[in-house]
């Protein structure tokens, strides 16, 4: 799980040109998917730079109809494919699952976001502050980005999630956790309060992350090829790329599952952006409403973020990362637009903003009549 930045990209296009490019000189071969020349265009210009055998799956929503494009890097080449039903890593978008899980448990009343996590643990937290759910899932718990115990210099950097384990998070937060700030006033992305939050709804429910995905959202919005354990997955995994191209172990996950373990496809990711423009989805539209001020660009939901004065508009947002895939996700809630983007890029690729820039470039073109 990449640390979350925010790069904002305004592109305003005129004269785009609607039909079906079947070729385009260095730009998109083979294209079977009508999208603008435009479209095409910002797509060769943001992949070009990546190495051979990248890949990228992207869903553009537009007035309740989803388009997919796929394209993949081959000889120096970007051809068009069909990868809609390809499962990537999402990385940190899976907080925004995360975060809608505990919509849902906030809607059944079996907590309240202002609750303290203290006190539905079964142990004792090493902290006299009080930590609520809501600020484990719009980044104010004043918790650190990773735990204290959470070694990088002795884990594998190609898997560095695998053995973190409950006995690990335990320790942690009995024995060694300690706030950077007051929760509650200031903003501090944590992968570790979203992992910390998926693991305790599932003990709340005594039950695990991945049935309750399955349960309450996966099963609800019929994604049917989304998932946090790779050997359930029958369709294709592409397989991630590291910074120089070459293919990399995929990312497994143990107790802080909630903060980036879901593996996705662009088709199924497309059925949980529609469902948010549903205004009569409560435990979505929870998920939606501002929970914290940043500042006067950007609001904090539970799981998204808000980001105003996308070139007049509002966009609820997230983007992931690990170490061979990288996404970002925007919509726009108030004109049912939105794009999904999912790739082989690494999150440490030098490159890697090039996907949220295309994300926002894309978005723009949805408004171009």
């Amino acid at each position: 799980m990449k640390k979350f930045r925010i790069t904002l990209v305004v592109i305003i296009f005129s004269n785009c040109l609607s039909g079906q490019i079947k070729s385009v000189s260095n730009r998109i071969y083979n294209s079977t998917v009508q999208i603008t020349k435009k479209q095409s265009e910002f797509i060769f210009e943001k992949v070009k730079s990546f190495p051979n055998n990248t890949e990228l799956s992207i869903a553009l929503i537009h007035k309740g109809k989803t388009k997919f494009i796929g394209v993949k890097k081959i000889n120096d080449t970007i051809k068009q494919i069909k990868n809609y039903q390809s499962n990537f890593e999402i990385g940190s978008i899976s907080k925004v699952f995360t975060a809608t899980l505990l919509s849902n448990f906030v809607l059944d009343k079996k907590l309240k976001l202002e609750d303290a996590i203290q006190d539905y643990f079964c142990f004792t937290i090493k902290t006299n502050e009080r930590i609520t759910f809501k600020e484990l899932a719009n980044h104010t718990s004043g918790l650190p980005r990773l735990p204290s115990n959470f070694n990088m210099s002795s884990v594998n950097k190609n898997n560095p999630y695998k053995y973190y384990d409950s006995k690990k998070l335990i320790e942690y937060l009995t024995e060694e956790i300690e706030l950077q700030k007051e929760p509650g006033i200031e903003y501090r992305y944590s992968n570790l309060g979203a992992g910390i939050l998926g693991y305790e709804l599932a003990q709340i429910s005594k039950s695990t992350y991945e049935d309750l995905l399955i349960e309450r959202i996966f099963s609800k919005y019929e994604m049917h090829n989304s998932t946090t354990q790779r050997n359930k997955i029958k369709n294709e995994i592409v397989r991630g790329l590291d910074p120089s191209g070459n293919e990399t172990l995929n990312w497994d996950f143990d107790a802080l599952a909630g903060g980036g373990a879901i593996l996705s496809t662009t088709e199924d990711l497309s059925k949980f952006a529609l469902a948010q423009f549903n205004k009569k989805n409560k435990e979505l539209i929870l998920t939606q409403k501002p929970t914290f001020k940043v500042n006067e660009n950007m609001s904090l939901g539970l799981g998204w973020h808000i980001l105003n004065n996308i070139n007049g508009k509002e966009i609820v947002w997230h983007n992931g990362g690990t170490g061979g895939y990288s996404s970002s996700m925007a919509l726009d809630l108030k004109n049912k637009k939105g794009i999904i983007i999912l790739s082989n890029v690494s999150a440490f690729n030098g490159e890697m903003e090039n996907i949220e820039q295309l994300c926002f470039g894309l978005i723009e073109t949805l408004y171009i009549k």
